[in-house]
């Protein structure tokens, strides 16, 4: 009976997951938070193929085997490289760092721009004393152009680029500030750079998460190249983010098999920072850094425009 209950109980997270039961409001609370730790469900999968196995319940073996198999579908790909598109065009180096309510807008945040040689910057729980803190580090010698919106707490985010950034229009009000900008990136069209950050799908901010997350503009598949970078507050088991990247983009960790490699450590530590690129997009290399004052690492990913 206790094998027979193990296997449901995985099967049924697998199923949650492929239908996408965190779209269910009024079960936010639950859903969301279960659908974030999919991997570690995935790697416990052992546990009631071991429990069957050692009941010789080989039936129960059986469907545990096949619920397996499907927890290495949802998972597994994240951890190799996937097919690049053919991209001909400039480099376009992309650093975003959670600051944590800006302890992290610091000198080693323009240390690790330098190290990247990262092109633009997103910035999110990005505050005006972060903003001084990094403006007296010399980010401007390293991205003399910025869009920012410094907020108190974790409201503000910002973009610093190499090269002259325009505003867009706001798409639509969202609980935190994103900011969006084209980025004028020499010998090609310009690219529509957001940096995100809904927030945390927590309790009443779950409808909000959701909302914001719709209000990221899409990649236009013959318009103009679309890249948004930040801290989604979601992983790629969460169907609204699944949605948004159905939408026309890659995910850059998952591209080059580190969609698994977690950038924020609460317990179990999970990956909800992300660079999503345009499909037309070549994502050439992805690396995760530690941000001493920060509870995110930043993520930074060199990409290839068509």
């Amino acid at each position: 009976m206790i094998t027979w209950i193990l296997v449901a109980c995985w099967l049924l997270w697998a199923v949650a997951r492929l239908v996408g039961v965190d779209r269910i409001s009024s079960l936010s609370s639950v859903l969301v938070p279960a659908m974030a730790i999919v991997p570690y469900v995935a790697a416990g999968v052992v546990i009631p193929l071991a429990i069957a196995a050692l009941t010789r319940n080989w039936v129960a073996f059986g469907v545990a085997l096949a619920v397996a198999a499907v927890y290495a579908g949802i998972v597994l790909p994240r951890a190799f490289s996937g097919g690049q598109p053919r991209a001909t065009g400039p480099e376009l180096r992309i650093l975003t760092a959670n600051l944590r309510f800006g302890a992290a807008g610091n000198a080693s945040l323009v240390d690790l721009v330098r190290r990247t040689g990262a092109d633009v910057l997103s910035v999110q729980e990005f505050t005006p004393d972060a903003a001084d803190r990094l403006d007296q580090a010399g980010i401007e010698g390293l991205l003399p152009y910025r869009m920012i919106d410094p907020r108190s707490g974790p409201e503000g985010s910002g973009l610093y680029s190499r090269y002259p950034l325009k505003e867009l229009p706001e798409r639509g009000p969202t609980t935190f500030a994103m900011v969006s900008a084209t980025v004028e990136v020499p010998g090609t069209s310009p690219v529509r750079m957001t940096a995100a950050h809904p927030p945390a799908p927590l309790g009443r901010d779950a409808p909000r998460w959701r909302h914001d997350i719709g209000e990221i503009p899409p990649a236009t598949p013959h318009g103009q190249v679309g890249i948004v970078a930040g801290d989604f507050n979601a992983t790629l088991d969460h169907a609204p983010l699944r949605e948004l990247i159905g939408k026309g983009f890659t995910d850059a960790a998952d591209a080059t098999g580190q969609g698994l490699v977690p950038t924020f450590r609460p317990w179990p530590p999970i990956t909800i920072d992300h660079v999503l690129a345009d499909k037309r997009v070549a994502v050439e290399r992805v690396k995760i850094y530690l941000q001493p004052a920060s509870d995110h690492r930043a993520l930074f990913a060199q990409l290839r425009l068509p």
